[in-house]
């Protein structure tokens, strides 16, 4: 996928790309429901199937959307509907998840919760609306699925834009090793066939070991360092770039060399303006940056934390400008980090206070390949009761020895930073024995999906509910 794809201009031709080719359009699908695919569609047709697709410097055999890694971008605005057809021509059932987007229960993609996972030869329709503007994307929530090729970004624009910018690039950064060293599936078979961790995945900025898995590469836009994604622009034009980590087991340390970033959002929701040299986005994260670039050929690094590797894009501002090699050192990624108490919520976005709080412990049994909440694993999941209308105070423990990035599913939350209201988010990084609070306000009844976003800790247990009112019938076991 080039540069060019990805981008959009300023002014009247950003506002008509968000009624062009991936734009999300009228029209209705049949909802829920299977539909029948020689029926024309109106929207997104995200066919998973098999392919064999080019990263750049080595093509793999893996599974996508519409034979492209990563799949289309999606856009729409605020407010309005998002129509996308999943045809499932896998040789596995799958399912379509839009992280970060308050949808309602049955669009959400989760298997077993909110949605029977589509069986292959069958379609499904997601047809929903989206209420916030944002940066999020959408993946498959079966199995290790989300560690092959089965991702895509979505962007909501804001109808009422308060970012004054000439253009965005979408960044979509991920670890791959589908195709090369086995599948996903295999490599979760290892995990569980184990109870070492590899040591040497270390890092300070994370508390101790990062990962689980080595990837053998490290992806800005499905493209690999050896043959970089090429983002192009010129010299003065103010960009907004929007960070999306897509991962499995890796969290970045991003940087633009030679320039300062102002960090705008964070999981779809607006900060006040935060200027850094650099920032660390955990699996499920993303950040809005804006930057004002120089002219030249600059790299776009994300380091692969305490993993001994980088995925690397170029910015491009000067047609005959060298170009930066991919081992070049960048010194924006040792200088100032952003951290979660430089972002500043807008008044607008405070919710209210919380009528009561409820303590998750984050752990790990002694097998070191399980990953629990409250001592219960994904078969016999801890479900949080909560009711219509009340708000309530989360506290992450992790008594475990690894970080966790945490995702709740249906809606956002408010961290706490101190004794002061943090920013929203939907995704929140937690490093071992540290306590994290967020409120969550409970104005969306369902059974939602409350995880770790490693997707082999996922996969080993760390999956939880947030349910309102008595539990259904399937989940009548879990308690809190």
């Amino acid at each position: 996928m080039n540069g060019s794809a990805w981008g959009t201009g300023g002014g009247l031709s950003r506002r008509l790309l968000f009624t062009g080719t991936f734009a999300v359009a009228t029209g209705a699908l049949t909802g829920a429901a299977t539909a029948d695919r020689r029926r024309p569609v109106r929207g997104t047709v995200l066919r998973a199937r098999p392919a064999t697709v080019s990263l750049g410097g080595r093509k793999v055999a893996t599974w996508t959307y519409g034979g492209t890694v990563p799949g289309p971008i999606i856009r729409a605005t605020a407010g309005g509907m998002v129509r996308a057809r999943l045809v499932n021509d896998l040789p596995a059932e799958t399912t379509v998840h839009w992280h970060g987007i308050r949808i309602e229960p049955r669009m959400d993609g989760a298997p077993g919760y909110t949605q029977a996972p589509t069986k292959p030869g069958r379609t499904f329709d997601y047809v929903f609306r989206v209420p916030d503007p944002g940066t999020y994307f959408y993946h498959s929530h079966v199995g290790m699925q989300n560690d092959r090729g089965l991702y895509g970004p979505l962007v909501v624009a804001d109808p009422r834009e308060p970012l004054g910018y000439d253009e965005e690039f979408v960044v979509l950064l991920d670890d791959w090793l589908d195709g090369i060293d086995g599948t996903p599936d295999d490599a979760l078979r290892r995990l569980n066939a184990s109870t070492e961790h590899d040591d040497t995945l270390r890092s300070d900025l994370l508390g101790g070991v990062t990962g689980e898995v080595r990837h053998p590469y490290h992806l800005v836009n499905g493209r690999m360092a050896e043959a970089p994604e090429v983002f192009t622009s010129r010299p003065g034009r103010t960009v907004r770039f929007r960070v999306i980590n897509a991962a499995a087991d890796t969290a970045y340390r991003v940087a633009l060399g030679g320039h300062r970033m102002t960090i705008t959002h964070t999981d779809g929701f607006p900060c006040a303006p935060a200027t850094v040299d650099t920032f660390l986005i955990g699996m499920g994260e993303r950040y809005d940056f804006v930057t004002r670039l120089g002219a030249g050929a600059f790299p776009l690094v994300a380091l692969a934390e305490g993993k001994q590797a980088r995925a690397f894009a170029i910015v491009r501002t000067t047609p005959g400008a060298r170009r930066p090699p991919r081992d070049v050192k960048v010194p924006e990624l040792e200088r100032r980090l952003l951290a979660y108490a430089d972002l500043r919520p807008r008044r607008a976005d405070a919710l209210p206070r919380p009528g009561r709080t409820v303590t998750v412990t984050l752990g790990m049994r002694p097998s070191g390949n399980e990953w629990t909440l409250n001592d219960r694993l994904a078969a016999d999941p801890l479900r949080v009761r909560v009711e219509k209308g009340e708000t309530i105070r989360i506290v992450m423990d992790n008594q475990s020895p690894m970080w966790h990035p945490m995702h709740l599913h249906g809606h956002t939350f408010q961290l706490r930073v101190g004794e002061r209201r943090g920013v929203r988010k939907d995704t929140v990084n937690i490093k071992p024995r540290e306590r994290l609070s967020v409120d969550v306000e409970c104005d969306n009844p369902g059974e939602w999906m409350f995880h770790c976003h490693n997707l082999y800790h996922q996969e080993q247990g760390m999956m939880g509910v947030l349910g309102y009112g008595q539990a259904p019938p399937r989940h009548r076991h879990m308690s809190h």
